[in-house]
Order: structure tokens, then sequence, then C-alpha cells
């Protein structure tokens, strides 16, 4: 394997809805340049990338995929991204490792969710963009529709520099408006082949429009060219190009191609611009990394070989027979094979054995990674996703790629019992590979709970542990951590009282249960005077109170903000103890919370969701459905045509449970939220019911059981 330098190499993340034909574009690109000897297909489940048994099975991709194409002297990292937002923290990740991105749009279903979030999350991090429409040669394809779409709703300054000759089956060449000529197409060549020809006449007045658009698009980004426009002169393919290339930089043009991958009819083209107007490592800004013990001191790095080595690990994948594979975006310096490295984030040392590239599911080893390169390696021992490795001379941290929140939780259960530790095992495997999934223990509920991007999400995840980890696993709706308070007061005895034979038991208190202010938590007060009590068997008391008010009084939840006077009791001076008066404590809080006017408190959310305009009253309507309180909305500034609003709620934790799917089909995926616990509040008296009546269900089942 050829070495390249940082200067012949480009990293190009694919991006775009589930089903554009991102994987067909990524497995074509390969093919068609020689990197790849197959050209796969999605449908037959032999592409390139898609290779885990649940992209196999579905069609679709899951995980981010790598691969390479050498085209011109120059080695193309593409990453192959998932398209539905359920798996969009690989799409972050792999944009993160790249420099550039190409987004895919389908000829037939055009702009679609996924495209919007993708192209957003690229302008965002300040990352030139390409679009590519996919099948051009499938029914329904209609390339001027497409281009208006990504016009009104992505960004206006898109700009076509190829038109198709013919669409759908009817697609057999393109005009290349920089050449100022058309591209014919040969029927059954493998790689795209074409006949390079005269723009036909009846094309003409198309070019035309599209050519002087381009030209005006051009010239408007910079002032030397705009001068000659204005005055009449000709502008040249090289000097247009040159100026493409610059303004997509500063993002201010986004040029726009056409493609069939299936028949590679395009791909050429797209690989040839990809060297041409894509920029290499060196020429992208460089990144700030932090440094020192607290990381409150930044470094630039800059992506030259002789810099001392930095990479960033944006993606982790288990693999079996192999265990964990690291992939890595090198910023700076050389990694060689057999290399010891220093994990910055965690302060460990690393060998970096069978340094390799990624070629699909294939590996390549090399014996060398220059600055701006992407590779993996296996078997790292204290390595995660978003890990630095740089060296033990010169340690830096590199920004962490922020991915997307979970938005819906489920409990897990293993199916069966004896499965219970390899499910935790495999829960926190999946975690490492997907920082999107995420396990915890609810100890209030006594359930793990799992969390993820969406129902499809979680779902795939139950099929890895499957798989991988041999679990069979169920999903339940998590239970609900209410709480239980009081709002009135009232006094009474807790007396216990033993006597068994030889040595018996006596504890006797008097206590004053009143209400907390909300928050205040639990407050215990000694009142006791003339040693009605001994001193020592006071705290005793507190604890008894304390072990009782977690078993709650109305529907076995813990009681909480409420404070509790001892103010009288007696002893025995043989039978006395601090169990005894433990017993006591439990005893008072049992006779004396349930005539201090219980209620039962609910989990309160606050909720941001941001959604297009045409959505807001449907959005606003659920949230009220919900028991939602509206705090307020507001108008946000949108990167894109599309304008959009935040409305901000509180809504109970228990009306929650399957909002994201729901959000998601009201606003066609469009709308996204988040939330944050928020507090405590009293439960309406007929929602109180209906869980007081579940818990008491459920205990009478526990008790049969």
């Amino acid at each position: 394997m050829k070495e390249f330098k940082g200067s012949e190499i480009r990293n190009i993340a694919v991006v775009g809805h589930g089903a554009s034909g991102k994987t067909s574009l990524v497995d074509a690109l390969a093919f068609v340049s020689g990197a790849s000897k197959r050209h796969g297909a999605v449908k037959e489940g032999t592409s390139l990338t898609d290779t885990a048994p649940e992209e196999i099975e579905r069609g679709y991709s899951i995980n981010l995929g790598l691969a390479f194409a050498e085209w011109q002297g120059t080695k193309i990292n593409i990453i192959d991204t998932p398209g539905f937002l359920d798996f969009q923290g690989d799409s972050v990740a792999g944009l993160a490792a790249a420099d550039g991105a190409l987004c895919v749009v389908s000829a037939a279903s055009g702009v679609e969710v996924g495209t919007e979030r993708m192209f957003r999350e690229a302008v965002k991090r300040r990352d030139p963009v390409l679009f590519v429409v996919s099948m051009m040669d499938k029914e329904h394809a209609d390339f001027d529709r497409i281009y208006q779409q990504v016009k009104t709703r992505l960004t206006a300054k898109v700009i076509p520099v190829e038109v198709p000759l013919g669409e759908g089956p009817d697609f057999h060449g393109v005009i290349n408006l920089f050449t100022k000529k058309a591209l014919l197409f040969k029927q059954g060549s493998k790689s795209g082949e074409f006949q390079e020809v005269d723009i036909p006449a009846d094309y003409r007045t198309q070019f035309d429009r599209y050519y002087q658009e381009l030209i005006e698009s051009i010239s408007s980004t910079d002032d030397t060219l705009l001068e000659r426009y204005l005055e009449g002169g000709e502008i040249g393919r090289d000097e247009a190009i040159a100026g493409m290339k610059e303004a997509m930089k500063r993002m201010e043009l986004f040029p726009l191609f056409c493609v069939s991958s299936e028949l590679n009819y395009g791909v050429q083209a797209v690989l040839n611009t990809i060297v041409e107007l894509l920029p290499n490592a060196f020429e992208m800004e460089e990144v700030h990394a932090f440094k020192g013990a607290e990381g409150n001191a930044t470094v630039e790095i800059h992506a030259e070989d002789t810099k001392p080595f930095t990479a960033l690990v944006f993606k982790t994948m288990s693999e079996p027979h192999v265990g964990d594979v690291s992939f890595f975006r090198v910023y700076s310096g050389c990694v060689l094979n057999g290399q010891e490295v220093f994990n910055a984030t965690r302060d460990t040392p690393e060998k970096v054995n069978h340094l390799s590239i990624a070629q699909g599911k294939e590996r390549i080893e090399v014996n060398r990674l220059c600055a701006g390169d992407i590779g993996c390696v296996a078997k790292l021992k204290s390595t995660h996703t978003n890990d630095t490795l740089s060296t033990r001379e010169h340690p830096v941290r590199l920004p962490q790629i922020n991915f997307p929140e979970p938005i819906i939780e489920m409990a897990v259960h293993a199916a069966a019992r004896a499965d219970e530790e390899k499910l935790q095992a495999g829960l926190h495997k999946l975690h490492e590979e997907d920082p999107t999934f995420q396990t915890h223990y609810n100890s209030e509920t006594h359930e793990t709970i799992i969390s993820g991007v969406g129902e499809r999400h979680l779902e795939i995840s139950l099929a890895k542990l499957r798989r991988k980890y041999g679990v069979q696993a169920q999903l339940t709706r998590p239970k609900i951590a209410y709480r239980e308070t009081l709002k009135g007061r009232a006094e009474g005895q807790g007396k216990h009282k033993k006597q068994t034979g030889g040595r018996g038991q006596f504890g006797d208190c008097w206590v004053r249960i009143a209400p907390a202010p909300r928050g205040g938590g639990y407050e215990f007060i000694d009142k006791i005077v003339g040693g009605a009590i001994p001193r020592q068997y006071i705290p005793a008391v507190d604890r008894g109170i304390q072990e009782a008010c977690v078993r709650g009084v109305l529907a076995g939840f813990p009681v909480v903000d409420f404070k509790v006077e001892v103010f009288d009791g007696s002893f025995h001076t043989v039978d006395s103890n601090e169990q005894s008066f433990k017993m006591a404590g439990i005893q008072a809080f049992k006779t004396v919370a349930p005539k201090c006017k219980p209620v039962l408190l609910e989990p309160l959310a606050e909720i941001d969701v941001v959604t297009p305009d045409e959505y807001l009253g449907d959005v606003l309507g659920d949230l009220s459905s919900r028991r939602g309180h509206i705090l307020g909305t507001e108008a946000i500034d949108s990167e894109t045509p599309a304008s959009g609003t935040r409305v901000h709620a509180i809504v109970p934790e228990a009306e929650l449970h399957s909002y994201a799917g729901t959000l998601q089909s009201m606003t066609q995926g469009r709308a996204t939220f988040t939330k944050r616990f928020k507090g405590y509040e009293e439960v309406p008296n007929e929602v109180a019911q209906r869980v007081i009546d579940e818990a008491s269900k459920e205990q009478e089942e526990a008790a049969v059981h």
C-alpha cells in the first residue's frame, strides 16, 4: 500500500437521509477508483460498508463504515454514515473525523429530515459540502425538482455543476458546466466510462441557463472575477474551479452533482471533484487541543508530519474473534506500526500493533500513517471513543465529539435470571461502541434503564445483544420514581413492647410530624427534656423514622420534605435498648404520618422542543394533552431557509414515555427536543388514585409470588 502525505489525502463523510443512496455511492466510489475489486449492492447484502448482520438483514446502515478510494494520486478516505435519526451518533462522529461532506439526496424522494439534520451539522462544523443527487436512473427522478428543494429547504447557495441528460430509465449522460461538454455514458460499462461530445442542440438552452447561473454565483464570491464578469470578460475553467473551492471553504457555495451509483454513471466526476474542490488536512484550520493536568491551557495542532503525534478515536467497534477495534483520525505527526503511544485522556500508555486502514470489513496493515489520515487498531487496553492518543512527551487532549443526547428510555430485563450478569456486561460493551446508547441502574425502582436516540435504536441494540453476547432481553415501560409528602400536622405515640421470657424489649416515644418546604428534605428535632428517653436512644428513634418513611404511606414511595419532633416517651431500665427505640420510631411514623394528609408527588421534566412553524399548533396541543404547562415560545434563527420555533414547557415524566416517537410522527421527524429534571409537584387526585391502585395491585401480586 502506497504511503500518502497529508496533502494527498481527502477525508469525506457521506451523509443524508436513510435510503438516499449513500452506501451505494460509497461502494461505487471505491469500485470505480479501483480500490475495491467488487461492485456490491445493498439489496443483495454485498455492499462494501454495510457488513453487520443487522444491516444486511434490514437493508440500511446502522453503523459508521469506512472505505477508501485512490484517484489522481490522492487517497480519499470515505466515511459512510447512517441516515436514520436513531443512529445519528455515528453520523456526527463521521463528520467530526472528516474535512468535508458529500450530502446525498435521492432524485425520487428529495430532501428529507435526515438530509436537513446532517446538512445543518456539517454547516455548524464549517465543513465544505458537495450535494450529490443520487439514483438518477430510477422512476420519478426529477433533477430540477430536487435542485429547487435543496435551494428552498437547505441553502440558497447551492449551484449545479452538472445537469443530467435524461432522467429515470432515460438517464444516459451529464453536461459538465465547467468543461462545457456533454458526457455520454457507455451502456454496460463497468466503471461508468463515457464519451465526451459537444452539448446536444436540444439541451443548449438548459445549458446556457445553468452555466450563466454558475458563473454568476462564482463571480459574486470574488471581487476580481466579478469585475471581469461585469466587463464581459471570459472566466476560464481553472479560475472558476479555484474560485469555487475558496467559496466552498467560506460556506458561500455548495456545488450540486448527479449520479447513478448502480450504473456507475457520474461517479468519476464526483471523484474528480473531491480531489479538485474539497480541502486536504493542511488546508483546514488548526485544531485547538487542551494541555496540562487541569486542561485550562490550549495548544494549536497543525496537520504536519514533523509535529508530535496526536489523534482522536472517533469510533469503537467490537468484532467477533478480534475484540475492540479503535478508529482514529491523525491530526498531527505520524504513527508507526508497533509504536507505543500515550492515551492522554486516561493517562495510560498503549501499544499500536497491527496498524491498519479499513476497506469495509477488510483491514489492510500499513507501516505508517501520516497527519490527516484515518486508520484503525485492535485491542487497545484502555482506549475508548473520544479519547486522544498522543505522546508521553507531548500529551494533549483534543476537543471531544458532542454526541446527541438520548431521548427515549426503557427498562430492560434478562429473559433468564441466570443471564443478569451477562446482560450488564453486554450493555456496558454496547455503550463503549455507541456513546448515544446509555445504561444505568435506578436504585429507587430497582430497574436497569437503557436509553437511546429512538425506538429503532433500542431495538437494534437488543439484536446486537443477542448476536454478540448471547443474551435475550425484554423491554418494559420504566417505573416512575414518585415521592410522597405530608401536607398536615399530627402527633402520636410509637410504642414497642415485647416479652418472651428473660430480658424483653421496650421503647416508647411521642412525636410530632409537620410538613417542610418543597425540597427541604428531612429534619429530626430532639425536644426531650427531663430524661424521658435516655440520650443514647434518641438517634435510634431517628433511624427508625427514616427507615419507615422510605416505605411510604400511600403507595410505597419514599416520603420527603417533612420534619419530626420527638418530645416525650418512656423507657425501662432493663428492657430498653437501641433496637427497641428504633422499632418505636417505626411505629410512631406508621401511626402519625397517615394523619398528616399524605399526598403523592410526581417528577417533572423541563423540555425544549424545536419545531418547524407549520407543526407548532400540533406540538402545543400535544403538550397540553400530556398535562404540560407551556412556559413560552420563541422564534429561532436558522442556518437554513426553514423557520422554526422553540417551545419551553414543563411536563410530568409519566406523560413523556412515548413522546419521542409521537413528536417524530407529528412533525415528520423534523422537530427535536431536549429534557432535564425539574423537580417534584403534587399529582392531581384522579391520577394519584390510579397510581395508588396500581401500586396496591403490584404489592398483592408480589405477596402471592
